[in-house]
């Protein structure tokens, strides 16, 4: 591929004389075969979403998050009400296929209608969902939303570098390691330094079909255990 160069011999980027501002992620849901992502609604989540976070043998899963558990359900659904409000961060619920259960949480964030930029973050899966399918089938539904429906040209995953099991899931999904952006934020009076991740529209082509392949059923044996995992199947796209 040859190197763009402007009139003084200098090198430029590629052009996108095309090019128009994405439109904001709607509020509608996302269906998949094995979960529904929803718009996070307080009076109708709040419940389920507290029940499933608190079968959790202990409270790690709260560790890397700007939160802590609340002690109570009314206190847990004050919260989730000023999120279902927020445009930015815009947080989803994601539920059972069959039950309808909620599973766990997660939201579009950093929305950047034009630079085509778009953040998944603020993901919080109860233990149902944890290397589950359906987490898997959540992630590349909000994907596809993200690039085939909305345009988007960039898809970011952060998290603190010192979260290992974020950084692997963020790998696993097909994402790329950018780096480490040192002192970043206080949370929880800690410092943390954040690991950046992205996937960009030319990623994109590889990871739905990997994606497609993982979560065919006929991936999957009689126990529910997959045949082939997720990076040799996108591997594998020619």
């Amino acid at each position: 591929m040859s190197v763009r160069v402007n009139d003084f011999g200098q090198p430029i980027g590629p052009a996108l004389p095309d090019w128009t501002p994405c439109p904001r992620p709607p509020r509608t849901p996302l269906e998949g075969r094995t979960c529904r992502i929803v718009p996070l609604d307080a009076v109708a989540h709040a419940a389920g979403l507290f029940a499933t976070y608190s079968a959790a043998l202990d409270r790690r899963g709260w560790t890397y998050l700007p939160d802590e558990m609340p002690e109570s359900e009314a206190a847990f659904r004050k919260r989730l009400e000023t999120r279902a409000a927020s445009e930015d961060p815009l947080f989803y619920t994601i539920l059972d296929r069959r039950s309808g259960s909620p599973l766990g949480v997660a939201s579009y964030l950093r929305i950047d209608p034009g630079n085509g930029v778009i953040e998944v973050g603020h993901l919080h899966f109860g233990p149902k969902l944890q290397r589950s399918p359906a987490s898997t089938e959540a992630m590349a539904l909000m994907m596809a939303r993200a690039f085939d429906e909305l345009g988007y040209r960039r898809y970011e995953w952060k998290c603190d570098s010192l979260n290992a099991p974020s950084r692997a899931a963020a790998l696993r999904l097909g994402f790329t390691f950018e780096g480490v952006f040192r002192n970043a934020v206080v949370v929880k009076g800690r410092s943390r330094d954040t690991a950046w991740f992205s996937i960009t529209d030319a990623d994109w082509l590889r990871a739905r079909a990997g994606f497609a392949a993982w979560l065919d059923p006929t991936n999957f044996d009689a126990e529910g255990r997959q045949i082939r995992g997720l990076a040799d199947l996108r591997a594998a796209v020619g």
